[in-house]
């Protein structure tokens, strides 16, 4: 039986989720946890383990970095979260002198690993990531935008009262306030917007589409209101790109990975439609968005090239 070991560096709310969510889809046969809080990485280990009943076979336990050794894939979830009236330059150089000591520890023990950052600001950390780790470009990728392209769908699927599944539709760009919906080819059934709404007698116009873009991207917002963090959504969105990795499924996700030319975008991570394999990040999909979305698209790009740029790196 081939064994398949993936290792969550950082288990706070994310990270533990994360753990959960993998071991319940019976993704890897071994997961190992790691945080600077021990004791906290101890308790959800065993946690987990003691459900180890109710799942596909599988070992949980904490560890240290030498314990992530030969790991298939690493789960970066740890970081400083961003605190009121601090600027994202200042959160990011923060997370940047952690992952000054991290990234090189995870090196170390895992030369031929996928590394798969979550931590936000996690576009530019996945550039830091990259940097830091030497590692070729389609070994380092974030999470990017596959969650709000979640939270998308799901949103739409309320509105148009349809399975979420049949939506097929795509948030690219910054994971953050300059992420782009694209409706110009947002479909349900197969059809456009527009098509299924006259097929159906629904009234749907430009003020939606912006009232339903804004509710995307103010999502986590509402959420951390009301419970201090969100860890479900993002947990299952990264177990569906470690599936992706793990039975090569080659799946279209909008995951945040280096541009060297698609859209015109040169050296920056970003989201954009991504097929990912076994080897990690194969190639991005060119999808022919509107002018008005592809403009937007390299202003995001702008946007978080000016914030690496203003880094401490």
């Amino acid at each position: 039986m081939k064994t398949t070991k993936i290792s969550i560096i950082g288990v706070g709310a994310v990270g533990a989720a994360t753990a959960f969510a993998l071991m319940n889809h019976g993704t890897a046969t071994e997961i190992v946890l790691v945080d600077i809080n021990k004791k906290r990485a101890e308790g959800e280990a065993m946690d987990l383990e003691h459900g180890k009943v109710f799942v596909q076979p599988v070992n949980v336990y904490a560890g240290d970095y030498e314990d992530t050794t030969d790991s298939d894939i690493v789960i970066i979830t740890a970081g400083l979260a961003q605190k009121q009236g601090e600027t994202r330059i200042d959160l990011v150089n923060k997370n940047i002198e952690i992952y000054k000591e991290m990234i090189p520890q995870i090196v170390k023990y895992n030369p031929n690993a996928i590394l798969l950052v979550v931590s936000n600001p996690v576009d530019i950390l996945s550039y830091v990531t990259y940097k830091l780790s030497g590692f070729p470009s389609h070994r380092v990728f974030g999470s990017g935008t596959v969650l709000d392209t979640a939270r998308f769908q799901s949103i739409l699927s309320t509105e148009f009262q349809v399975d979420a599944r049949d939506i097929h539709a795509n948030i690219i760009g910054e994971h953050g306030d300059s992420e782009i919906a694209t409706w110009s080819l947002t479909t349900i059934g197969g059809l456009t917007i527009d098509q299924y709404c006259d097929l159906i007698g629904f009234e749907f116009n430009e003020s939606d589409k912006v009232r339903i873009t804004e509710m995307v991207k103010h999502a986590a917002y509402e959420i951390i209101e009301r419970k201090g963090y969100t860890n479900y959504a993002v947990a299952l969105a990264v177990t569906k790109i470690v599936k992706a990795i793990l039975r090569d499924e080659k799946s279209i996700l909008t995951v945040s990975s280096l541009q060297q030319g698609a859209y015109g975008l040169e050296d920056v991570y970003i989201s954009v439609p991504t097929r990912v394999g076994k080897e990690g990040i194969l190639d991005a999909v060119e999808v022919h968005y509107s002018s008005d979305e592809v403009d937007a698209l390299r202003k995001s790009a702008q946007l978080l090239s000016d914030i690496f740029e203003a880094s401490k790196l």
